[in-house]
């Protein structure tokens, strides 16, 4: 689903929302940091293979900044933008945000960049199809 962003260029965002059970938790009661990435990856497959109309596969991740501690039973909202796109590369910019009750203020808990890369059938990198309808992304 396209979003404006905020220099004006349209690009591809999926948002999830979960809940931090007792089984994504350590023993002091915040969110696995393995958990959060596992979200974040999800989501950025999802804005990439979106963007890319094919199958995407994770080539990267960069700079993951843990800021705050994800308690249990707080609701999670991971954010996935697709920022550039190149040959076969598909960047996406991941935020992990927290909210301690249902409407509550939210607090950005994680960040960091995903490099996905468009595959075929074979797992072989392919060329990204031309962005969706309303899409102007920049080329790298």
């Amino acid at each position: 689903m396209p979003s404006e962003s905020a220099a004006g260029s349209t690009s591809t965002e999926v948002r999830l929302v979960e809940i931090v059970f007792p089984d994504h938790c350590n023993h002091l009661g915040t969110l696995f940091g393995g958990q959060a990435l596992a979200w974040m990856d999800k989501a950025a497959f999802l804005a990439a293979s979106r963007h890319a109309g094919c199958t995407v596969v994770t080539a990267r991740s960069d700079r993951i900044d843990f800021a705050a501690p994800v308690r249990l039973g707080e609701i999670v909202e991971v954010i996935a933008r697709v920022q550039s796109v190149g040959r076969s590369s598909i960047t996406v910019r991941v935020s992990l945000r927290r909210e301690s009750i249902p409407g509550g203020e939210q607090v950005a808990a994680t960040s960091g960049e995903f490099v996905m890369i468009a595959v075929d059938a074979q797992g072989q990198p392919v060329p990204v199809r031309s962005a969706p309808l309303g899409s102007a992304l920049s080329t790298n």
